[in-house]
């Protein structure tokens, strides 16, 4: 008697274990972004009540994923999260079956995007197709306008430090007016002279471009570092690429050169009684 009370106890425990797996098979499941999951302190098999309002969360899923969203700028000042769903299971919590705002179309390679989009906008009506580059140019308008600031800010920077790096050079070499003046007396040429001040700006402006290109460096670490724990995301915002390194040391060369050139033709072309101040 007491051998079939357990197996009776063993066989309704069986039973109400496979019902249980059964119904959690039945509950749709989810993916979050992992901002989300770490907002909420949710992970992989939590329970969740989804709904249109807070008092109608009638939509009983699970957490079957965790995902990290792919960086994009448009969607970083919005502080929006999301969550993936299959799309009945969308349709049903919205009420709203066989609709859809938005569809994204996969090409094979060598296929024209435009002319796909312009084929479909022909067959049916009722939707209008796009591009990927289009939405791209489309939603990166306020970025464009971001950049054309930037270059102009980069543009009035570059003229006044040029502004300033020439008046450095002319001080510089004003201090040099007695050694200029004595080589001049001994007999050397101006074209030395000319070339010495030439080549040490020249070295100035060398040293200037590496201290510059390290300090871009950390500068853009730091950044990078104190906006990615502000918005808890990968993105990269600030990018020293080579070129941009090439482009900063050759204006940094180039801007040196001139300014020591004009600072040392000004320096040669003074007589050198006035250089030693009793002309």
């Amino acid at each position: 008697m007491i051998t079939r009370a357990r197996k009776l106890g063993g066989l309704l425990l069986l039973l109400v274990t496979a019902g249980a797996r059964c119904l959690w098979a039945q509950v749709p499941a989810i993916a979050i972004e992992r901002q989300l999951a770490r907002q909420f302190d949710l992970s992989v098999g939590d329970t969740v009540s989804l709904g249109t309002q807070v008092d109608s969360l009638n939509l009983l899923v699970i957490v079957g994923a965790i995902y990290e969203p792919r960086p994009d700028p448009a969607e970083i000042a919005k502080r929006e999260r999301h969550l993936r769903m299959h799309l009945p299971d969308l349709a049903s919590l919205l009420g709203a079956a066989d609709r859809v705002d938005r569809i994204s179309i996969g090409l094979r390679p060598g296929i024209s995007a435009d002319s796909a989009a312009a084929i479909l906008d022909r067959g049916a009506y009722g939707y209008r197709a796009f591009s990927s580059e289009a939405i791209a140019s489309e939603s990166s308008q306020t970025f464009l306008v971001v950049s054309r600031f930037h270059r102009a800010i980069a543009v009035i920077t570059i003229v006044a430090s040029a502004v300033f790096l020439l008046c450095i050079m002319l001080l510089k070499v004003e201090e040099r007016r007695l050694d200029a003046a004595v080589m001049r007396f001994v007999g050397v040429r101006r074209r030395t002279i000319f070339g010495a001040l030439l080549l040490e700006a020249s070295l100035i402006a060398v040293l200037g471009s590496a201290l510059g290109t390290v300090l871009a460096y950390l500068a853009g670490a730091a950044t990078n570092a104190y906006y990615r724990r502000f918005f808890d995301t990968i993105l990269t915002f600030s990018i020293i690429t080579p070129g941009i390194v090439a482009f900063g040391v050759v204006l940094s060369l180039v801007l040196g050169a001139l300014a020591g050139a004009f600072a040392a033709w000004r320096l040669v072309r003074t007589r050198p009684l006035v250089l030693w101040g009793r002309g």
